[in-house]
């Protein structure tokens, strides 16, 4: 978990062996702030590399040990930046951030409704005391609400000064600050302009994207969160005496000999020493049958206890489990992939110095030419107003938002916005097999070798049991109006199955006695044993989705955690390539190894084995029938049977791409044609900010479009 992490620069490396630290950096707001960090601490003697995780606010840096943390949280201050030391727990941070904004998104939205309507009547031509008595009270309902919802752009704004550095905020809060300024002087001394709803709504544009940022980055965490609450919260640990003392999961230590009770969940790694029974391991292994553990057996935190009580020896607790490996790989994997972020990156690097000098030049020009300060300052404010990038920022989310609520409306919920342009990217389909090419349900294959007698006593066996295999038989003979059978001494043996007597008869549902190719079980009366056989059966439309994919120039195949004679039936029929038992980290390096050799990949899997790689992939998507943890982790999810959203997906994907280009061509020219012009002074404040609000409707208008693409995408 400790591997170097890769450098964003050509900064030489330091020979001696790194060690890697993470901090929480709050005030990163975008692409610009990631380059910043990163660029900055490559350059910072000691540093082999720094590494931003932008949905969770962190970096991780990788450095030697003689520079310490507090060295590193002094460096990342001189960027501009407050830092902490991250907590151990992967999750980190709360919701906090995202409720002061939306606080703040509130206020603005408040005052910008009500200034709007007062400046209504100023537009019809009130006369000069109405107009006076509208100014008034809209600047005391603005100036209070500016002071309130701007705190996020001028506290990273000062910030950045603080340190002489400049960003994206800088140039937003001068033109905010200098629209209310010259609105207040317009105000005080009965001027017929004030552009109190410019800058209140400028504030409101602005908020209500960083309100959907800060909601993407609540969920990444939550997808941690559902994880580690799959480990047990504590666990009994036998003491000298034989006694049992409950001891919670973060004191638990590697040497302890705990008990594990049926049902229960374990709370860490360790090696059964007593008993057997049971276990369900699908989060590891994505498998739906249970697998027996005994003396010497390895079981893992998370895992479900199924039959009888055990006594385990620690070997691994707290943030050195399995799991707990696993949630840092979903954490750690979980990086900002966006070709446009990239472009983003670049452009603000040029952005604050370049509006800057043009509301700068533009105030001395006119200076020059003698229009007098008050002009010249109203210029230099719709400069600032007018550029404002909103047009360019809703370029991509909003063909985003418009393209996911379409496919949202065909049983396909996009997560992440940036998993559309991922999605138009990916050449290659990685496919999880059970609950994801099959239904994940395993089904009787055939129960005409059954009696009503057998039925009844499968039944009765049947419903008694937690195994997969018995809650298919039981539902598959209740849909067949199947009545059970009564039973007595029933009772289930750990790794072999349900036993009990009928009419005095003994009967059970137990393991084949010998090896079969697929899952089945056998049903014992009186000493006949009957062989049921069970299929997971894949999803109705899995051939075509696949033959769809394939036509889209995808390639497709298995990579699962299952048995290799399980994998290989499905891998023939859908004539697919497959990898089978593999683990979580074993599917995450595959993706990494198809990354490095230039390959796109799209994760589509279900189980908790899956969460790291369908973080790690480039894009994921996940069945609506998955675990809590898979769903979080992916960046979308199908619901119902079919497997066919996935290929529409990619195919609105594209389209959304298209229009996204669009988008950025009228983004834009509306910069070229309404920057001249605010320049010359034939633009004011007030229309600057009306300006930039139309321009941001266009692009919009032109993202709506999509509705209609999508369905045409699904029907092609």
């Amino acid at each position: 978990m400790n591997a170097p992490l890769p450098s964003p620069s050509a900064a030489p490396v330091p020979a001696q062996p790194c060690i890697d630290s993470r901090f929480t950096v709050p005030g990163m707001r975008c692409a610009g702030c990631i380059g910043k960090v990163e660029r900055g601490l490559a350059l910072v003697p000691g540093v082999a590399a720094a590494r931003v995780n932008f949905s969770a606010k962190r970096v991780a840096v990788s450095h030697v040990p003689e520079l310490t943390d507090d060295a590193i949280i002094e460096e990342l201050g001189k960027l501009g930046f407050e830092a902490e030391r991250a907590a151990q727990n992967p999750l980190g941070g709360d919701d906090a951030e995202a409720r002061r904004l939306l606080r703040a998104l509130a206020v603005a939205g408040f005052a910008m409704m009500n200034i709007m309507l007062l400046s209504v009547a100023v537009w019809s031509g009130a006369d000069t005391v109405t107009r006076e008595m509208f100014h008034w009270i809209s600047a005391l309902i603005a100036i209070p609400a500016i002071a309130y919802a701007g705190r996020p752009f001028f506290a990273s704004a000062l910030m950045a000064l603080r340190y002489r550095r400049t960003n994206m905020d800088v140039p937003i809060s001068i033109g905010v600050l200098l629209a209310t300024g010259m609105s207040l002087y317009e105000t005080v001394t009965g001027g017929a302009h004030a552009y109190f709803d410019g800058a209140v709504m400028l504030l409101f544009f602005l908020l209500a994207g960083r309100v959907l940022d800060a909601m993407m980055r609540s969920r990444a965490r939550s997808g941690i969160a559902a994880l580690l609450g799959r480990m047990g919260r504590g666990a009994h640990v036998v003491q000298d005496d034989g006694t049992a003392l409950y001891v919670e999961a973060e004191r638990l230590a590697p040497g302890m000999v705990v008990l594990v009770a049926a049902g229960e969940a374990l709370a860490a790694d360790g090696e059964v020493i007593e008993g057997r029974t049971t276990v369900d391991s699908s989060m590891l292994t994505g498998e739906s049958d249970p697998r027996p553990a005994g003396p010497g057996d390895l079981i893992h935190a998370g895992m479900v206890n199924l039959g009888n009580p055990v006594r385990m020896k620690v070997t691994a607790a707290a943030q050195d489990t399995a799991l707990a490996d696993i949630a840092r790989l979903m954490d750690e994997a979980g990086q900002s992939r966006s070709r446009y972020v990239r472009i983003a990156d670049k452009a603000s690097r040029i952005y604050a110095p370049a509006v800057h000098s043009l509301a700068f030049l533009s105030f001395c020009g006119w200076m020059l030419a003698g229009a007098g300060v008050h002009h010249s300052l109203t210029v230099a404010a719709a400069v600032l107003i007018i550029t404002c990038p909103c047009a360019l920022g809703l370029a991509v989310p909003a063909a985003q938002v418009v393209a996911a609520g379409a496919l949202m409306r065909r049983g396909l919920l996009i997560k992440d916005g940036s998993a559309l342009e991922r999605l138009a990217e990916v050449d290659e389909v990685l496919l999880d097999k059970t609950g994801t090419l099959t239904l994940g349900e395993p089904r009787p294959a055939d129960l005409a070798a059954l009696d009503d007698a057998a039925r009844s006593v499968a039944l009765a066996l049947a419903q008694g049991s937690r195994h997969p295999l018995s809650r298919g038989l039981a539902r598959a003979l209740r849909d067949a109006a199947t009545v059970p059978a009564t039973l007595d001494d029933l009772a289930e043996t750990a790794g072999s199955g349900m036993s009990g007597t009928w009419e005095g008869m003994p009967v059970a549902l137990l393991r084949p006695e010998t090896e079969t190719a697929g899952l089945a079980v056998d049903l014992l009366v009186d000493g006949e044993r009957t062989r049921i056989g069970f299929v997971d059966p894949l999803r109705p439309d899995a051939e075509a989705a696949i033959t769809q994919l394939r036509a889209m120039a995808l390639n497709p195949s298995i990579a699962s955690g299952d048995r290799p004679e399980s994998v290989a039936l499905t891998a023939r029929r859908l004539g697919l390539f497959a990898t089978s038992s593999m683990r979580p980290a074993d599917k995450l390096a595959l993706l990494e190894r198809r990354s490095d050799a230039g390959h796109r990949v799209l994760m589509v899997g279900d189980g908790l084995n899956d969460g790291p790689a369908l973080a790690g992939a480039h894009v994921s998507i996940a069945p609506g029938s998955a675990s809590d943890v898979s769903q979080q982790a992916a960046d979308a999810v199908f619901i119902g049977e079919r497997l066919m959203p996935v290929a529409l997906a990619v195919r609105a994907a594209r389209a959304t791409m298209r229009v996204v280009r669009e988008n950025f061509v009228m983004a834009i020219g509306y910069n070229i044609l309404a920057v001249p012009l605010a320049i010359l002074g034939y633009v004011t404040p007030l229309i600057a900010a009306v300006a930039m609000s139309a321009s941001s409707l266009l692009v919009v208008g032109n993202s709506l479009r999509l509705v209609r693409a999508a369905g045409r995408e699904e029907n092609s």
